[in-house]
């Protein structure tokens, strides 16, 4: 299908068949292609968690509030931040930059070029990512408004502030694996409504992982899957051009 024709067949399918089981493996390359998403600063503090054991699936729906787009998936993608996975993924991030430098810059630019990626992922990303009770963006606030004072500079760095960026990374993830389904012609929903404490606890993860949201997987239901017409703000309202 061409965009336009996935855009306008994605939809939150909130019923799902159960007669039409899902391939894995498509299941899978579609969370692959949805490792393509950008994220910021390339961090891809995330991970994806491919549900399809019949147990998980029922213990998930309940922590869903059994709606049921999630009592009725074939399958589930729980999508979760990790930012406490910072360092390493920068470290990873820098290898490869060093190594891509070398690999397609002319030598006489690899230390300057090798210099910056360090500056970058070796201390300014570190120190972005770090949490501390909050204090630490506090910390960072107060040197952002400072330099502020004399050019312009990012000032959302506080703790709560890069957890939103985090999330919202993870979120072009999702999006992507949405759309990749669609394009197989595979149906999904976003569920946002959740116990993430218990999901947590059903996944077994650990303390400084997140849930961005879990994303039921299935073909729709004839004549339940969807609910009706799909409502969009009137593109009127919500475009300006300046």
């Amino acid at each position: 299908m061409a965009l336009h024709d996935l855009l306008n067949y994605r939809r939150a399918v909130r019923y799902f068949d159960a007669e039409q089981p899902l391939d894995n493996d498509k299941v899978k390359h579609c969370l692959a292609l949805a490792t393509l998403a950008p994220t910021s600063s390339n961090m891809q503090l995330y991970e994806c968690y491919h549900i399809t054991d019949n147990t998980l699936l029922d213990q998930l729906a309940t922590a869903c509030l059994g709606q049921q787009a999630a009592r009725t998936a074939q399958q589930m993608v729980v999508f979760v931040t990790r930012q406490d996975l910072y360092q390493q993924r920068a470290n990873a991030v820098l290898e490869f930059e060093i190594d891509n430098i070398k690999r397609h810059s002319p030598p006489e630019r690899w230390e300057n070029r090798i210099n910056g990626k360090k500056a970058y992922y070796a201390k300014l990303m570190p120190f972005v990512y770090r949490r501390f009770f909050g204090l630490l963006g506090l910390f960072r606030k107060a040197i952002a408004y400072t330099i502020r004072l004399h050019r312009p500079i990012k000032t959302d760095v506080s703790e709560a502030d890069i957890r939103v960026t985090v999330h919202k990374s993870c979120a072009l993830v999702a999006q992507t694996f949405m759309l990749a389904m669609a394009e197989q012609g595979y149906d999904t929903c976003p569920l946002e409504g959740l116990d993430s404490r218990r999901v947590k606890k059903i996944l077994d993860l650990p303390s400084g992982a997140e849930i961005n949201m879990i994303v039921s997987c299935g073909v729709r239901k004839a004549g339940r899957g969807i609910w009706g017409e799909r409502y969009r703000v009137p593109f009127e309202q919500i475009y300006r051009q300046r």
